[in-house]
Parts: structure tokens; C-alpha cells; sequence
């Protein structure tokens, strides 16, 4: 089984041949721009992991790599575009750089590019199974955002309701990505399956602990202000959890600090954090997220490989979950 480093080596330059330097500049400049800003290429490398767990052969997985990484900044752009969102990895967002026609244009086409590139199969049997999965979990990412966006208006928001956002936004692509890898590698119905859930269960513990480190984690460690969605009065597990926790005067503190557009970020966020920690949220969200990474580990080791070439899948989701409080 390949090292991570190895398959997001292999990965970025695959990337590199498959440049979009084409006419007209306008159309596809944006689409370089956001493919090359970086990130963690997770996705396609869960993708080369899924294939490799069946396959040494695994190399003609690639182009579905890409495919991966390429919906997912599609759905990056887009989602920018309705946040109205200035920075994207620290550089400006498509939109802002060059104009939310270019944004939204760039946007259909590379969601077009991810069909043509899952289409390069060199077993094109493959094809409708990839589809299905593909298309299902595409469908899913769009609820996902509608759901994330309909929370921002709602007063109320269950727990339940929370989860399956988190779900349908952040896991099923992560899971989906394995699954295709899974197919691709030979892995018959049961295996895909498998591997499917361990994506979508270590997609909600992921989800669950970056909401804890927003709140309380290291700034130089986590490697971004913390507070950053209790100032955007974000419904995370967190606040939710508080919520539904809270006395009336905590509720009333809570309501204070959300319904407060103009007061001090530092003090509300202060504020807010004590109210989470008198209630103990922290540590009922860690639960939680173990909780969905012991179930990710399960369905793991349910697939039927050798357990040595299954370790380097549960090592990557441990050190997704130990990001530093």
C-alpha cells in the first residue's frame, strides 16, 4: 500500500500534464487558478487509496482522482459565489479576481470536465457503477449547501438536522471518492460499500472536530483564528448542543451574543466560549466525534483486504482527528 505522500506526489503531477491552457483564456484561466491554489489534495488521494487497496495496478485510477478534485473546486467557486466569501486559501476567491460571470461560467464547465474525466476508464464496464455513485453523491454536496444556507435564517435547528448537513456537505464526497476508487481497483459490491461508510463516518467526525478547534484550538497550531463561527453565529454542533443545554439565563446570554451585529468579536466570543464551557459542550462533541470515528473503523475492517494494507487508511483518519486542540 503506497504512503500518502507518495500518492499526492503521483497526484500533483498528473495534475501538471493536465493543465487547462486552452482558448478561451477567460473560461479556463479560472479554472487553472482555483486548481492550483493547493490544499491538502485529500480527495483524490483517498480516491488512489481506494484503488490501492485492491490493486497495485492502480495508476489508471488518476484521471477519476481528478475528477474528484476537480467537482470539489467546482463546488468550492460556487460556494464562494453565495458566501460572498473574499479569500479562498488565501488568495482571492474566483469571483473577486476575475468577476462572478467568470465565477459561475468557470464553475459549469469544470463540473463537465469531472464527467469527461471519470468517463477515461481503461475498463469502461466500470462506467455506469461510477455514475451512480458519482451522481448520487454530486446531488448530495448541492442538498448539503442548501441545507447549510436554509440554517442561516432558521431560529431553530435540531442536532439531528446539523449531523445530516454535515453529512451530505462534507462526507459523502469523501466517501464517494473512496467508493470510486474501491470500484476502479476491483473491489467487488460489499468492499466499495464498506469503504463508502468509513469515508462518511470519518467525514462527520472531521467535520465535528474542526467545529471543536474553531472554538478551542491553537491558532499556531490549527492554523487559523479561533472564534471565527461564534462571530458568524454559525449553528455548529457546539452552539446547538449549548442550546439545548442551557438554563434560561444561559439561553438569554446565548441570544444576546447572536442577536449582537456591532459589539466586540473578542468579547462575544469570550463570552460565548465560557457558556460552552460551563456547559461542557467541548467534551460532549469530542465523544461524539469518537463515537463516528469508531463506527468509520468498523466498516474498515469489514473490508476484505489484508488488515497491513487497511493500517495506512486508519492511520490518515487518526491524524485527520489529532489536529491540535
Amino acid at each position: 500500500m503506497r504512503q500518502v505522500e507518495e500518492l499526492q506526489k503521483m497526484f500533483l503531477s498528473y495534475l501538471e500534464t493536465e493543465s487547462f491552457d486552452q482558448p478561451p483564456q477567460e473560461l479556463y484561466q479560472p479554472v487553472n487558478y482555483i486548481l492550483q491554489l493547493g490544499g491538502k489534495r485529500l480527495r483524490p488521494v483517498l480516491l488512489l487509496m481506494g484503488a490501492n487497496l485492491f490493486t497495485q495496478n492502480f495508476k489508471n485510477a488518476l484521471p477519476a482522482a481528478l475528477a474528484i478534485e476537480i467537482f470539489h473546486n467546482f463546488s468550492l467557486v460556487h460556494d464562494d459565489i453565495m458566501d460572498k466569501a473574499p479569500l479562498r486559501r488565501g488568495q482571492p476567491t474566483v469571483h473577486i479576481r476575475y468577476g462572478q460571470n467568470a465565477g459561475i461560467l468557470s464553475g459549469d464547465v469544470m463540473l463537465i470536465l469531472t464527467y469527461q474525466y471519470l468517463s477515461k476508464l481503461s475498463n469502461p464496464s466500470q462506467l455506469p457503477q461510477i455514475l451512480e455513485t458519482f451522481n448520487r453523491l454530486a446531488i448530495e454536496v448541492c442538498e448539503g449547501q442548501q441545507y447549510d444556507m436554509n440554517f442561516e435564517t432558521q431560529s431553530s435547528v435540531e442536532i439531528s438536522d446539523y449531523l445530516r448537513m454535515i453529512e451530505l456537505k462534507t462526507s459523502v464526497l469523501i466517501a464517494g471518492a473512496l467508493k470510486i476508487g474501491a470500484i476502479i481497483g476491483g473491489g467487488g459490491e460489499k468492499d466499495a460499500t464498506e469503504l463508502y461508510e468509513f469515508g462518511r463516518n470519518v467525514g462527520i467526525a472531521f467535520q465535528l472536530q474542526d467545529d471543536i478547534l474553531d472554538t478551542f484550538g491553537d491558532p499556531e497550531k490549527f492554523g487559523k483564528k479561533t472564534g471565527g463561527d461564534i462571530v458568524q453565529n454559525k449553528k455548529t454542533f457546539l452552539l446547538l448542543k449549548a442550546m439545548e443545554l442551557a438554563n434560561e439565563s444561559e439561553k438569554k446570554t446565548l441570544n444576546h451574543w447572536i442577536n449582537q451585529d456591532n459589539g466586540s468579536e473578542s468579547e462575544k466570543i469570550n463570552a460565548v466560549t465560557q457558556i460552552y464551557k460551563q456547559l461542557n459542550v467541548q467534551q460532549l462533541a469530542t465523544e461524539l466525534m469518537e463515537r463516528y470515528l469508531l463506527t468509520a473503523f468498523d466498516h474498515l475492517e469489514a473490508v476484505g483486504v489484508e488488515k497491513s494494507r487497511k493500517n495506512i487508511l486508519k492511520k490518515l483518519a487518526n491524524q485527520l482527528m489529532m489536529r491540535e486542540i
